[in-house]
């Protein structure tokens, strides 16, 4: 995305926000509740996550995706629902301590750093996959920009969880095929 066209995305945000006062509809409402919903469990289980993990770059990418990208979309979609007089979902999980060292858990009662950092990829595959949906669902300008914004966060973050996985070995080896 050039400079110019983040600058026209800006200014029909505005415009919009102005101009457009429509409510959500059903489906972008949907989403916006699904998002939320999903957002808390996933917080609920980077925080488990994080707990078991021993690797400090993991650790640190793991309090990233709960604080700047899951909490950070979770609010947002809860006030877009609260806008328009939507309902967010009744539930909440528990809120764990993020533990800095790591916790005494038996080897055999804990994921590994390696099924941790797949793990954490895999949930971040899947809840790119969701906001991609509910942006293809999505007419309101001001919507469709808070998942472009999420989904580009999540592309920078995939990179760098990929990147760490890559310089720990930690990526499966999958065999090729051979005609």
């Amino acid at each position: 995305m050039t400079v110019m066209d983040k600058i026209n995305s800006q200014t029909r945000t505005i415009m919009n926000a102005i101009l457009d006062q429509e409510p959500l509809n059903y489906i972008e409402a949907a989403g916006l509740y699904g998002i939320v919903a999903q957002g808390r469990f996933n917080v609920a289980l980077l925080q488990v996550m994080h707990n078991h993990a021993h690797d400090p770059e993991l650790k640190a990418l793991i309090k990233e995706a709960i604080n700047h990208h899951t909490e950070m979309t979770i609010e947002e979609a809860e006030d877009k629902l609260f806008e328009s007089d939507g309902h967010t979902p009744a539930f909440h999980f528990v809120k764990r301590n993020l533990h800095d060292s790591p916790v005494n858990i038996p080897d055999d009662a804990r994921m590994s750093d390696q099924e941790i950092a797949i793990a954490v990829g895999t949930m971040a595959k899947a809840a790119q996959t969701t906001v991609l949906t509910a942006l293809h669902s999505s007419y309101q300008l001001d919507v469709a920009l808070m998942y472009r914004k999420a989904l580009d966060h999540g592309l920078d973050f995939d990179y760098r969880l990929l990147q760490l996985m890559l310089s720990r070995g930690w990526l499966p080896h999958l065999t090729k095929i051979s005609h």
